[in-house]
């Protein structure tokens, strides 16, 4: 290679590393920072990876010469481009930096048989002690009162949460925060999907990453109206699941549906919606019963919870022992990991308000202006 060939390659190197670096500024400037809590910790984290092995494969485009190698003289692999949309808006699910799963864990007192397989099939002999309790939260559950929600209108929680910082390459745990979110009940597609408060800020929740033309009522943003257009027969609605949950590199299937499952708990949905979703999760694999569980304020209750074998993590959600109303969920992890030692919190969500509001930003009980 002659000295102006050189400086040529150089050249486009240089080009090649400029555009590689304006589409990691424009990449971060759509990634919504941490603070803004549009997504649970876990799902930011979720994100984030995402974006960076996007960011990878940008930069190894641009180090690659005109033959297609880069300087080792290796080929560069250029993997088609795939629409970075994050997995579903849940309180204790996603993959986390490096792959990690972050999802909750507490002790299940020796009951982990597994669970009935997806069919929804099973006789008396699989209504083990998980399937027997989701089987008596789905009967509270579906005697609650359905509501009247407009399109118009905005879906209120207030909760306190407690996460774990993984910028580091270790889980740093954070003190325990309170917030509140509306989420519009619009079908959609929106740009702008609500607002939410903590730490003393409210910010407006933007449209899931990769939704350009807005984020339309569904699994990543499930109105009260899109809830009841699902089915209530169990093993339909399994099978829906099953089909439609967006699939996340190295997750297990069981699991993506038990964390979506969980993320339709504990906010405004049908009863009868709900009845289901609680029978559906009594059928999918590895599902247990924890006797005693306690969520993020210490409200003691009863669990049920799943591990994920394939990242070392588990996901409980907690109910009220009396009247079997969903508290919370929580996650940490079951095995030592890169993350930190078992027993490490990851996450944790109490839920306690929820209501309909006429405005983004108005409480419950306080009139809109």
């Amino acid at each position: 290679m002659n000295h102006r060939d050189t400086d040529s390659t150089a050249s486009d190197l240089s080009s090649g590393a400029r555009r590689s670096d304006a589409d990691v500024e424009e990449i971060a400037r759509l990634l919504p920072p941490p603070a803004h809590r549009d997504l649970p910790h876990e799902q930011y984290l979720h994100r984030k990876e995402r974006l960076m092995r996007s960011i990878d494969h940008d930069h190894a485009d641009a180090r690659a010469d005109r033959t297609g190698r880069t300087r080792e003289g290796r080929p560069v692999a250029r993997p088609a481009r795939r629409l970075l949309r994050p997995a579903l808006l849940v309180p204790v699910t996603a993959l986390a930096l490096g792959g990690i799963l972050a999802t909750g864990v507490a002790l299940t007192n020796g009951d982990d048989a597994p669970a009935t397989a997806a069919t929804g099939r099973h006789d008396a002999r699989d209504m083990r002690p998980a399937a027997a309790l989701l089987d008596q939260i789905s009967d509270a559950a579906g005697k609650g009162d359905a509501l009247r929600v407009r399109d118009d209108q905005f879906a209120y929680t207030r909760s306190k949460v407690r996460g774990a910082d993984l910028t580091s390459g270790k889980a740093v745990v954070g003190p325990l925060r309170d917030r509140e979110s509306w989420v519009s009940q619009e079908p959609g597609p929106l740009r702008k999907l609500g607002l939410i408060r903590s730490e003393g800020e409210t910010l407006p929740i933007n449209a899931e990453l990769g939704d350009t033309h807005g984020t339309p009522a569904g699994l990543g943003r499930p109105t009260y109206r899109w809830l009841s257009t699902l089915p209530t027969d169990p093993e339909k609605l399994l099978a829906y699941l099953y089909a439609e949950v967006p699939k996340s590199d190295g997750a297990e299937r069981d699991q993506a549906v038990f964390d979506c499952i969980g993320g339709l708990l504990g906010g405004v949905t049908p009863p009868e919606t709900a009845a289901a979703l609680y029978r559906a999760a009594a059928r999918i694999p590895g599902v247990t019963k924890v006797p005693t569980a306690k969520d993020v304020t210490g409200r003691t209750g009863v669990g049920i919870a799943r591990d994920d074998t394939t990242f070392g993590a588990r996901t409980e959600w907690v109910f009220d022992a009396r009247d079997l109303t969903f508290l919370g969920s929580r996650s940490y992890l079951f095995k030592d990991t890169q993350y930190g030692k078992a027993g490490t919190l990851m996450s944790a969500e109490a839920v306690i308000d929820v209501a309909v509001v006429d405005k983004a930003g108005q409480t419950p009980g306080t009139r809109s202006s």
